[in-house]
């Protein structure tokens, strides 16, 4: 049977993607799904994109694939941010056509109804419909503050701020990356699988056979998968 395979924050890190891949044994029926961030910062992106074409599989928009966008459609091209300047300015990175219509095609959030899941990149407001949803929120939210409006950065627990994922309740289960800092989180309702690959640390994926539901935490653990980076291609304090 046919299984889902969802794929933490890869970053450019190629090797490390297809030894996760071997070790998950991904066969041609099953679903790939990616939780964005595919390019930015590690050395490979275009391999990655190249990957995930061949394997026909599906992502969310993350915060470097938007930035990168934002460059292509801007007047006169802005400068790049640098963790994504090897796809502009690297002749063997550059991107072609394929890869620039399926980052085009990549929605904010993506809905898997058979498994009860949203899969997004950094997070949701709890308590807010995903139409309702900042973009903003979708691509860089950690935590929420103690009015619980979204934010980029680290909670400040003693203000009473907290990980968006412990606040939430879902159905659906949210599946999300972006924050290596914190690593994998294992909420009730939420799974981040960003485990810093990119930073030193392992490229995660979650596995669900057809049909499954989402484990709870501690079951949730049996159906992860990981690989180790095979050196920190940037430092964590980096990230963004």
């Amino acid at each position: 049977m046919p299984r889902t395979i969802f794929v933490g924050d890869v970053h450019g890190c190629a090797d490390e993607l297809e030894m996760l891949l071997e070790r998950v044994d991904l066969r041609t029926p099953d679903r790939l799904v990616f939780v964005g961030d595919l390019v930015g910062r590690g050395p490979e992106p275009r391999r990655v994109l190249d990957l995930c074409l061949r394997a026909g599989a599906r992502a969310v928009q993350g915060n470097h694939e938007h930035r990168l966008l934002q460059w292509r459609d801007t007047p006169g091209h802005a400068r790049v941010s640098r963790s994504l300047r090897s796809l502009v300015e690297d002749p063997r990175q550059l991107l072609n056509e394929r890869h620039w219509i399926w980052l085009d095609s990549l929605p904010l959030w993506l809905e898997l109804p058979e498994h009860d899941v949203l899969l997004v990149h950094a997070g949701i407001c709890p308590g807010r419909p995903i139409a309702a949803q900042a973009p903003e929120a979708l691509l860089t939210m950690r935590c929420v503050k103690t009015d619980g409006q979204p934010d980029a950065r680290q909670p400040d627990l003693r203000r009473g701020e907290a990980l968006w994922g412990t606040r939430y309740t879902g159905p659906p289960h949210v599946v999300f990356g972006h924050n290596a800092q914190t690593g994998l989180q294992l909420h009730a309702w939420a799974t981040g699988l960003d485990t810093g690959c990119v930073y030193g640390g392992q490229l995660t994926a979650m596995v669900l056979g057809a049909g499954a539901a989402v484990p709870g935490p501690e079951q949730r653990r049996a159906a992860l998968v990981s690989v180790q980076a095979k050196r920190a291609y940037v430092h964590i304090d980096e990230q963004d």
